[in-house]
């Protein structure tokens, strides 16, 4: 049986249950703390860190007498954040001290940023913390920690997702709750996307339960498309890469033009997204957004929501070296006059979807965007 002490987000008991598999009533937990050291936030990331600091003092959880199982757990999540366990001796409530592993990060891994706060954290990023969590534990026993520490950036980015996708709400009387019934739901494959299945029945128009149904869904994040436009040029600019999946099913053309996009990171607001985009992939910088609505993009087989928008911007210059090294972008711009791309768009030489729903948006409201 070992004992841990926690200093950052598994202090939080919803995340902890979350990946230990059983309650925290079955948890011997106590209040503790960490001479001379600190708990700061990680730079650029949203969990913490401890550092050595003398004189300080971090606070934490001292768990008694967890199992083997448990360790292989933590080992399993923690290990996605290169987090390794060393000895130390904490101190008690009463007074008292205990010896204790405790996880430090990697020498140099990670840069400390501000003294990090547990009650900030739980505002922000503790719900979404626990739904990545849930995803990367339902894959304990079936795939290394290596996988998930490599895919750990779309598992945030689908928990974010999930989040924003439990706030649309249109009015609709039905309950899920009451109105859909879950046999079975697994988790099947973890990648840059997720799949998941699901063995369902949901109320039918007629009121009557529907018979069982075999579904799957493609887990994605939430995504940003915009179109910059410059009123006064009168212009577009459009971005072209290459995509896999259109290669895939065997189109002969698989470089697209299309509007600028990218995934909402968590934290961001769909707005700062398209800013952060449109910089990224064309180097464009936009003066406003005009929102043009968002949408399932597939609602059949993909969890994907899209936010469009129209970015007004100061069309002058295309490039050809755009995108994100890192994720392996490649992408080159091209600026067209108005008339030319509505021409394109109705001799139907476009194949991307947002690309046209935003060419019918901007046809309605471009008188009012010149003005």
């Amino acid at each position: 049986m070992s004992d841990l002490f926690f200093y950052g987000t598994l202090r939080y008991l919803p995340l902890l249950e979350t990946v230990l598999g059983r309650s925290a009533s079955q948890l011997n937990i106590a209040e503790a703390s960490l001479p001379d050291h600190a708990v700061y936030g990680v730079q650029r990331q949203a969990f913490p860190m401890i550092v050595q600091e003398k004189d300080s003092k971090a606070n934490g959880l001292l768990v008694r007498g967890l199992g083997q199982e448990d360790l292989n757990r933590l080992a399993y999540y923690e290990g996605g954040f290169d987090f390794d366990l060393s000895v130390r001796d904490v101190c008690l409530a009463d007074g008292s001290r205990a010896e204790a592993r405790v996880f430090f990060p990697e020498p140099g891994l990670w840069q400390p940023g501000a003294l990090w706060s547990l009650q900030d954290w739980v505002g922000k990023w503790a719900e979404g913390t626990v739904l990545a969590a849930q995803e990367e534990l339902a894959f304990y026993g079936r795939v290394d920690a290596t996988t998930i520490s490599r895919n750990f950036a779309p598992i945030r980015t689908r928990a974010w997702a999930k989040l924003a996708a439990r706030q649309r709400q249109t009015g609709d009387p039905r309950d899920t709750m009451k109105d859909v019934i879950v046999k079975e739901h697994r988790r099947a494959y973890l990648s840059y996307f997720g799949m998941e299945e699901v063995e369902l029945r949901h109320r039918q128009h007629d009121g009557t339960m529907g018979p069982l149904l075999h579904r799957s869904g493609l887990m994605q994040g939430a995504a940003v498309v915009v179109l910059p436009y410059d009123p006064v040029r009168d212009a577009v600019l459009l971005v072209e890469q290459f995509r896999t999946p259109v290669f895939l099913i065997e189109d002969p053309e698989p470089w697209m033009w299309e509007p600028v996009a990218g995934m909402i990171d968590p934290g961001e607001t769909p707005e700062q997204a398209a800013h952060r985009e449109a910089l990224e992939e064309a180097q464009v910088s936009m003066s406003s957004l005009e929102y043009a609505g968002g949408a399932y993009s597939s609602s059949g087989s993909s969890t994907e929501y899209i936010h469009l928008y129209v970015g007004l911007s100061d069309l002058n210059q295309t490039i050809d070296n755009g995108g994100l090294t890192s994720e392996g972008e490649d992408i080159r711009t091209q600026i067209m006059p108005y008339d030319t791309f509505m021409q394109r768009v109705d001799n139907h030489e476009f194949k991307d979807l947002p690309l046209l729903a935003l060419a019918n948006w901007l046809a309605r409201n471009r008188d009012r965007l010149r003005r």
